[in-house]
């Protein structure tokens, strides 16, 4: 019995699909899905921010286990060079050579021509097999190009060192019949696996993918969320129902494939497009003086935080305290209640002094002096705005990137002196630190809500 390949597009097609990018703990629990169902490889966003990506991208090569980690390569070398530096430490690395097909694409995305874009893909095929073993050529609009020409690009690809060619029907109009006839021609002319990546803009994505592996297909690639994408849990209906009829089986493990992307995504709760039904619970957050631990407890879960019982009577107690001036807190007020009450932490990095320098004609740039004990460590960084620029700063200082899930800053009192509350919230491990500095200078607010939610995520580290 053949075995399919499959691989997960997910990270990719949401990172198209929406306007708001995913949080780096939504890309990690996607990853690590994709990674526990047993895809045979998860492929990555191009890369559009090469410090923030390149973090993000480390981190989720090292942690996945099982799966090939593909990236696709971008249009130089020094954007190959770039792409593999975010997966060389993956367990099963790949590059992947992306770039359209279609006469249409070519000429209104790269305005080149067939010729030229023959040579551009051997030029990054030859760039990315010096770098990875494992090299995947992905034509674009691949059912919109002219026959001949994709195979004479597959076939350039392929003798430049990718083992992986893979067709996609971008345009979603393709039918049945039309993938399987395309597959079957290019399993003709290589000695390459083929993949195909169907469209389910007209319902066909799963009779396409059925009708590619009838016809040779070696890898079918889906997608655990998005906009027009063949569903992994769709395909592995399919195959379950009709695969060893068929004679082909997957690599998907299909027993717990809807019980862990139901998992993952109850991860995806980014406030930029929370669901109705999330907004509403926050909504309903209403406490007094009179409330009690398990009613503060549930709140804070709504918000996010796994508080300790101690953590519950700090809140408690600080809750009943500004209830004495006003009859009831908000999901807002909680959540600063929550930042400089809760979770307090013994101070292991102290600020000592900070720069910032901020201009409408350029980046701006930051330096922060921190310090750890009896030693004394600096970070230095660009960013857009101050806040960003000391941020980074102190991320460059301490050696490590946290995600910042929130951040927010609001005056306290009136007046030019008023004083400025910041509050900062990372996320490490899946789990939320908030911190929360005052300041009459909101640089000065921010850096210290920024150091007491770290010193939080160092103190139970430790």
């Amino acid at each position: 019995m053949k075995k399919i390949s499959i691989t997960d597009i997910t990270l990719n097609k949401l990172a198209s699909d929406r306007e708001v990018s995913l949080l780096f703990r939504e890309k990690t629990a996607i990853a690590a899905c994709a990674d526990s169902l047993g895809a045979a490889a998860i492929e990555l966003a191009p890369i559009k921010s090469v410090r923030e990506d390149t973090i993000i991208y480390k981190t989720i090569s090292q942690n996945v286990k099982n799966s090939a980690v593909a990236i696709p390569v971008g249009f130089t070398a020094d954007d190959v060079a770039a792409a593999w530096e975010c997966v060389k430490d993956a367990a099963k690395p790949r590059l992947q050579v992306v770039v359209p097909t279609s006469t249409v694409q070519m000429e209104y995305i790269h305005h080149m021509k067939s010729e030229k874009m023959l040579a551009k893909i051997e030029e990054l095929a030859i760039e990315a097999k010096k770098l990875c073993g494992d090299v995947e050529f992905v034509a674009l609009d691949a059912t919109r190009a002219d026959v001949n020409f994709l195979i004479e690009a597959a076939k350039v690809a392929e003798r430049c060192g990718a083992g992986i060619i893979t067709v996609c029907d971008d345009a979603g109009i393709s039918l049945p019949e039309e993938i399987a006839e395309l597959t079957k021609k290019l399993k003709e002319e290589l000695k390459a696996d083929v993949y195909v990546q169907p469209s389910d803009h007209i319902s066909m994505a799963v009779a396409s993918a059925i009708a590619a592996v009838g016809a040779g297909a070696d890898g079918i690639k889906c997608a655990i969320a998005g906009k027009d994408v063949l569903f992994v849990g769709a395909i592995s209906d399919a195959i379950s129902a009709r695969g060893e009829t068929l004679g082909f089986s997957a690599s998907i493990d299909t027993t717990k494939i809807h019980s862990g992307v139901d998992e993952m995504l109850g991860k995806i709760t980014h406030a930029g497009y929370e669901s109705e039904a999330q907004a509403s619970e926050k909504s309903k957050i209403v406490l007094d003086a009179d409330s009690t631990i398990s009613e503060i407890a549930q709140a804070a879960q709504v918000l996010g935080y796994d508080l300790s019982d101690e953590d519950n009577g700090n809140v408690k107690k600080a809750i009943a305290s500004v209830c004495e001036s006003k009859s009831s807190i908000s999901a807002k007020e909680l959540e600063a209640i929550i930042a400089s009450s809760a979770m307090q932490a013994p101070s292991t990095y102290h600020l000592e002094s900070y720069t910032t320098n901020c201009t409408n004609l350029g980046a701006s740039m930051s330096q922060v002096t921190l310090k750890c004990g009896d030693e004394i460590i600096c970070g230095v960084s660009t960013g857009d705005g101050p806040i960003d620029s000391v941020f980074r700063a102190i991320e460059q200082s301490i050696g490590y990137h946290y995600e910042l899930d929130d951040f927010q800053i609001q005056a306290v009192t009136e007046g030019k002196e008023a004083l400025g509350s910041a509050v900062v919230k990372l996320r490490n491990r899946g789990k939320l630190y908030s911190g929360n500095g005052i300041s009459t200078d909101i640089v000065a607010a921010s850096v210290r809500a920024y150091i007491n939610a770290l010193n939080k995520i160092v103190a139970e580290e430790k």
